[in-house]
Parts: structure tokens; sequence; C-alpha cells
């Protein structure tokens, strides 16, 4: 990257690090059972609310029992099962026009990440009803209370429960990028371990990693607070004391519960920190091929570590500090072994350390619109421009 542009970017980020601490942050209340969401609608008033979700989870029955509770507490219900992985600018707009039709005044997300951006935009679409959604994306762009908003993962590793940030693709650009706001967190988080003891291994796996991804980047970004550092690390260890357990039994609901509470401080250190070179280069992938974003970032993850070498050694050592591996080496030498558990971790769980399919053709495009959606907002420790990361894409297919 030249000079100049290196320049612009660290003014830039450091502007933006001092204007954050004016901004109203909260982070949402938790709730630790779906038994309690019936009562917190019913206590704001709300009595017609869309549950927003997929059908795989809906095929698995896993709403039935909130839906039950619902009705049994006079709360109605219209469910939006189309969200696909990677959710699409239709996706939103098939969901807004049920909230509207149904006179829905709260909002429910029940799922992944995928499910939980895509009620986030609609959330926002609602109360910018004349704003499309390439409008909105970008930064601070919504700036309107959303509705009385839910959120439920079941997955450990997105962390959307708690983010200012929401994802969208748009299926005929393949474009995906970030809607960011902090009207998007919500209200209330559910951390319920039950819902999450069926998960497959190869969602289990990449959610945690995914998870990781949020902490490690936030944590050797730039834009850390005593707090955001503090999150990272609490995460970090969860994760390192508990993926593999999760993996291997997942009726381990303490080991469940664990990863929940590490997506969450992980969502909370990154929404204020930002994330990396890793999240751009995963947008894209999944917005050109469709790549769950938490198997994209499993892979990259190492190698954009190392690529950052001495400029994020030191924060990676404390790291390495904090799960108890490489003591009384270099930080050189502990920052190396951090990276190595985490290439240790993808594969006992079987994470692949490539992916393929990626074109020759796409990655001037993919690394530009990475380049585009990391420069120059996100903090990372070493800068990098389009042509520089062409060679992560690259790499990918070794």
């Amino acid at each position: 990257m030249n000079i100049i542009k290196k320049c612009y970017c660290r003014v830039f980020q450091k502007g933006f690090y001092v204007a954050c601490y004016l901004l109203p942050w909260r982070r949402p209340e938790v709730a630790d059972t779906l038994k309690q969401v019936p009562a917190l609608f019913k206590a704001h008033g709300i009595d017609k609310v869309l549950l927003v979700t997929d059908k795989g989870i809906r095929s698995l029955g896993l709403v039935d029992g909130l839906l039950g509770d619902l009705k049994a507490a006079d709360v109605a219900c219209t469910v939006y099962d189309g969200t696909i992985p990677n959710p699409t600018i239709n996706n939103i707009e098939e969901g807004l026009k049920l909230y509207n039709e149904n006179g829905c005044k709260g909002i429910i997300a029940f799922g992944g990440g995928s499910s939980m951006d895509c009620a986030k935009i609609i959330g926002a679409r609602a109360v910018k009803p004349n704003k499309t959604v390439p409008q909105i994306k970008g930064l601070l762009k919504v700036r309107r209370k959303l509705p009385f908003f839910a959120a439920v993962p079941t997955t450990a590793g997105t962390g959307s429960e708690t983010t200012v940030a929401a994802l969208v693709s748009n299926s005929e650009t393949h474009e995906k990028y970030a809607v960011n706001d902090l009207v998007l967190i919500p209200r209330y988080a559910v951390l319920d371990p039950t819902i999450t003891v069926k998960l497959p291994l190869h969602i289990t796996s990449t959610t945690g990693m995914d998870a990781l991804t949020h902490a490690v980047e936030a944590y050797i970004g730039k834009g850390n607070t005593h707090e955001t550092k503090e999150l990272s690390r609490k995460a970090v260890k969860l994760i390192f004391e508990n993926l593999k357990k999760a993996y291997d039994n997942g009726a381990d609901l303490e080991a469940r519960k664990n990863m929940l509470y590490a997506s969450f401080y992980a969502g909370a250190a990154f929404t204020r920190a930002y994330v990396g070179y890793v999240h751009a280069v995963a947008h894209s992938l999944g917005g050109f091929y469709s790549i769950p974003h938490g198997l994209a970032n499993a892979v990259i993850l190492p190698r954009v570590l190392k690529i950052y070498g001495s400029t994020a050694e030191k924060k990676l050592a404390q790291l390495a500090d904090v799960v108890g591996i490489a003591e009384g080496k270099t930080v050189a030498e502990k920052s190396a072994a951090f990276i190595a558990a985490i290439e240790e971790l993808n594969n006992y769980m079987k994470i692949p350390t490539s992916i393929s399919g990626i074109k020759e053709e796409d990655i001037p495009v993919m690394a530009a619109r990475a380049d585009k959606e990391a420069n120059p907002l996100y903090p990372v420790p070493k800068l990098m421009d389009a042509k520089e990361l062409e060679a992560i894409y690259r790499s990918l297919t070794a």
C-alpha cells in the first residue's frame, strides 16, 4: 500500500476511534432460556411479532416450543422461514412484507448469523420504509430505533446477537456488504444451550472458529479499549477450553453454554473494536460462492495472522499466555505457537486447509471489494492493498 493511502487509513481510524467514545454503546440484556421470551414482549405491550428463521431450523422443530409459548401468552406470531445462508435483499423484502401485512410490532431472530442479519435489516427497513437496502449500507445510515427485537442464536459463533452489524448479499452483483448502526444491537440475547445440542459437527466447528476469529481480530487490531481487550481474552479462553468438548459431545450443556457466552463476548468485542482482513476476504468469498462464513474464517485466519508477522506478534503472544501455551518462550515463539494451536483446532475438527472452486478471474474483483470493505475502516495491525489481498485468495486454493 502506498504511503498516502496508509496515512489516510490510519488518520481515519484514529478519528473514528475517538468518535466512538461519543456514541451510545450498549449491550443486549441476556435471557438464559426461551421460556422467558413471551414475557419480554408482553412486558413491552407487544402482541404481534415476526419470527425470522430458516427452513432447516423450522423442520427440526426447534421453534415449536417457542411458538406454543407465544400462543399461550396471547402473542400472535408470523413466521418467515425463507432465510438462506448469506441472506439476500430478496429475503429482506419478503420478510418485511410479512411484517407489514400482519401488523407486527416486534421481531424475534431465531437461528444463526444469517437469520439474525436478515431480521436486523427487516427491522431497519420497517423503520426506514423509504430507503432501499443498498441505501442503508455502510455506517450509521439507519439512525432510528428498531422495533423491539430479541435474538435467539442457535449456533455459538456469529455474535450477531450483540453486534451493530448485519450482512446482506446482492444476488445479482454477488456483492456482500454490511449495514452498521448501533440501533441494530438487539434488546435481548437469549443464550439457551438446549437449542444448540443437535447442531451438526461441521456447524459446531466452523461457528466456533468464527467466534475465535472475532475475538482474535478484535484483540490484535488498533481499535481496542480496555473493555474490548478483556472481552476478547475471555472469549478466547472459553473457546479453547470448550470448543473441542462441544464438538466431541453435542449434549455437553456446560460446554454449549460456555460457547454461547464466548460468542457473545467476542461479538461485543468486535462490534466496538472491529475486525480485519480475515473478514473482508471471507465476506467476498461468501458473496461470490456462498461459502459459509465460519468455514471461510477458519481457513483464512492462520494465513492472515502469519502475514501480519511482527505487527501482531506481541498481542498473539499475550493470547498464547491466556490459553496456557508456549510458557517461557520468546514473543515470536509464543505467537507462532498460538497460530499453530489454531491450525491444530481446525485439524482436530476436520476443517479443510484450503477452499476449492475459487476462479482466478474472480480474484481481482473480490480483492478490490475486500480492499474497499477493510480500508480505511478496519484498524488492522498491518495495512494491505488489493494487490496484496489477491495473494491471500490464491493461497487458499493451495
